[in-house]
This record gives structure tokens, C-alpha cells and sequence, in this order.
């Protein structure tokens, strides 16, 4: 059987606008609900598709005022390339033989601007069941698409740290155990060698530039091991988060000369190895951006949990920051420990003045980070 090609009866737009407006105005409840909603363009259409009535929701989302469209062709909500190949005509064809057709697409507002909308068109009939226009539910899902790709973005951030912590983890392993164990064997080989004294001597000394080799390659076995550290500690998955975090406070007062006071409070909880990590590297990227821009002598850091929440502090006194300025395009040193905390359910602020320091507080449910939680 053959699709209709019914078409729409030729109403002149005066008298199908008439007609759309005096049915409205037999309900004057059903009326003001209308014309009060916000979240929705409600409008009618007379059977050509022209605007024959307007609501404030219409108005907030399309930015026209009654006076400016009543009576134009509804097409103007389309972007150009759909109006080129006959959308909205088609979609009144639709609506007219199948009762509605419901649509998501980009439309337009009134200064031009796109947003991505939901669309619902209904046919109405009068009592002899003749077309007399159509109605047009308008819903602005701009907020919900941009949503929904800022989740798409956070599972794909997530995923690539994951994805960067394993080859962390990997690197890591290979430099401790492969290269570290081939220097130590190096190292003891160059220590069993044999070397050949003066005549008549009983004890066989090593020249001094085999000891100064040898020093070189304690040297080498030393930065190995640190860099091995560096990219995912040892003590992280041996000993625990809290063991990390002693080891890295101790590295970076060490190595950068600062003042580093670090307070464990409450008992350790059995953390997600996934969530540790994620801890740890916050409070890595937290003390590296102290080293780099804080110009600060002294570092308060406080980890604790109790029963239910699971918080870190960080502060120091360095020269500060204002944090209504703009930050730079490359700095995402803040913004990558926000995502952190963002992926674990918990919340990050912070509380800054130029010259007077820079705090760090963080706190995440318990639940969301521990494989149990201790009673």
C-alpha cells in the first residue's frame, strides 16, 4: 500500500490564525499555563506553517517577540541548509498524515545564534476532522548535549590516566628490576675482576679509575631507582598510600629544600588501588606547583580519615595567587587535581590572596575510595 501524499488544505493564513486563536481563547486556563512557561516554545501554526501564536517560553528561547514573528513561516527557525532541502516542509507533511512528528536537531534563534533543540509537531483537527494547524513544542537541549559530551570527555580523561598509569607502572617496573639488576650485576662483575699487580707484590690492587667506575655506576643505579620512584613508587603498592605520601614529602623536602610538616590523622583505610593513586597524584601535582610558582619556605600537609569522609590539606606560605584572574592556557595543574577529585565523587576548593599563601582542601566519601570500610 502507498504512503499518502495527502497535503494540507489550503487555509488562507488569516483565517486559520482566527480560528487557532478563538479555539485558545475558549480555555482560559489551558491559555495562561501556555503563555506562562518558560522551559518550552509553545506555539500554534496554521496549516501553511505560519506563526500564529507565541508564548514566553518561545520568547526566551528564540528571542523573538510576538510582534516580530507572529504570522512569518516557521522555516525561519531552521538553519539555511535545512530549509535548502525542504525540512520543514517535510516534517509538516509528516505531522499532517501520521498526527505528529517529533524531531532532534540544530535550530535558530533570532540573532542567528544554533541550539540544538527537541522538537514535537501535533496536527489539529476541528470537529469535522478537517486540518486546521498544527502545534509545536519547542525544548532547548543545549545543556543536556554539552552534558553529555562533558561525561563522554571525563570517561575518556579517565580512561587515558588509567591507560598513563599503567605505562607509569610498567616503565617503572622495567628501569627498578630489568636495568637496576643489570647494573648491580655490572657492578659486582667489575668488582670480581682480577688485576694484574707489579712483580713481586702478593696483593692485587684495583686501579683508582675501576673504583671511580664503580662510584659512577652506584651513581647510575641511585638515579634509576629515582626515577623509577618517580613514575609510580614502589612503596604505593608494597606499603600503602600513606607510606607513599611519607616517601614523597621526604623526596621533595630533600631535594627542593623546603619545610615540609606532614600530619597523618586516624587509622589507614584499605584504599582502591585506582584511588590511591589518584590521591597520591594529587598531592604530587600539589607540591610540584609549590616548588615551581609558590616561592614558599613552609608546607603544611594534613591527611585524614574518619568514618565516612577521607580529606587532604595542603597548605603553604608562599606568594599566593588571585584566584579571579584568568588562569593561562597551558596551566592545568589545578584543573587535572580538580578532575581527580571530580572522577573519585568528591569536592576540591581553594583559598588563595597574593602574598598570603595557597590552601588546598579536599574531601571524598569514604565509601567511593575504600574496598571496605573499617567499623
Amino acid at each position: 500500500m502507498q504512503a499518502s501524499n495527502r497535503q494540507p488544505p489550503a487555509v488562507s493564513s488569516h483565517l486559520s490564525h482566527r480560528l487557532l486563536s478563538s479555539s485558545l481563547q475558549t480555555d482560559a486556563h489551558f491559555r495562561l499555563l501556555v503563555e506562562s512557561v518558560q522551559d518550552y516554545a509553545i506555539f500554534l501554526l496554521d496549516p501553511l506553517g505560519n506563526v500564529a501564536t507565541w508564548n514566553d517560553g518561545a520568547k526566551r528561547i528564540k528571542g523573538y517577540e510576538a510582534e516580530e514573528i507572529v504570522g512569518r513561516h516557521f522555516s525561519v527557525f531552521y538553519p539555511p541548509e535545512d530549509v535548502a532541502n525542504g525540512k520543514p516542509q517535510r516534517e509538516l507533511e509528516s505531522a499532517a498524515h501520521d498526527g505528529r512528528v517529533e524531531d532532534e536537531g540544530w535550530r535558530v534563534r533570532r540573532d542567528s545564534t544554533r541550539f540544538r533543540a527537541n522538537v514535537v509537531i501535533t496536527a489539529l483537527h476541528d470537529q469535522q476532522g478537517e486540518l486546521i494547524g498544527f502545534a509545536k513544542v519547542t525544548r532547548d537541549i543545549t545543556d543536556r548535549l554539552r552534558l553529555a559530551e562533558l561525561q563522554h570527555a571525563r570517561e575518556l580523561s579517565a580512561h587515558v590516566r588509567a591507560a598513563l598509569e599503567n605505562e607509569r607502572a610498567t616503565i617503572a617496573r622495567e628501569l627498578h628490576d630489568d636495568l637496576g639488576q643489570q647494573l648491580a650485576a655490572l657492578k659486582m662483575q667489575l668488582a670480581r675482576l682480577d688485576w694484574p699487580g707489579a712483580p713481586g707484590e702478593s696483593v692485587q690492587r684495583k686501579p683508582a679509575a675501576t673504583l671511580a667506575l664503580q662510584t659512577q655506576i652506584d651513581g647510575i643505579i641511585s638515579s634509576v631507582r629515582r626515577i623509577a620512584a618517580g613514575l609510580r613508587p614502589p612503596l604505593l603498592d608494597e606499603l600503602g598510600l600513606y607510606a607513599a605520601i611519607e616517601w614523597l614529602v621526604s623526596d621533595v623536602s630533600r631535594h627542593f629544600g623546603l619545610c615540609i610538616r606532614l600530619k597523618l590523622e586516624g587509622e589507614e583505610p584499605k584504599f582502591e588501588c585506582a584511588a590511591a593513586t589518584s590521591l597520591f597524584r594529587i598531592l604530587q601535582e600539589a607540591l610540584t606547583n609549590i616548588v615551581r610558582h609558590a616561592q614558599a619556605s613552609d608546607v603544611d600537609v594534613v591527611v585524614a580519615a574518619d568514618e565516612s569522609i577521607f580529606s587532604l590539606n595542603i597548605e603553604d606560605d608562599g606568594r599566593g595567587a588571585s584566584l579571579d584572574v584568568p588562569r593561562a592556557a597551558d596551566a592545568f595543574g589545578l584543573l587535572g587535581m580538580g578532575e581527580r577529585v571530580h572522577q573519585l565523587g568528591g569536592v576540591i576548593t581553594f583559598d588563595s590572596q597574593p602574598d598570603e599563601g595557597f590552601r588546598i582542601g579536599i574531601e571524598v566519601p569514604l565509601k567511593n575510595i575504600v574496598t571496605s570500610i573499617p567499623k
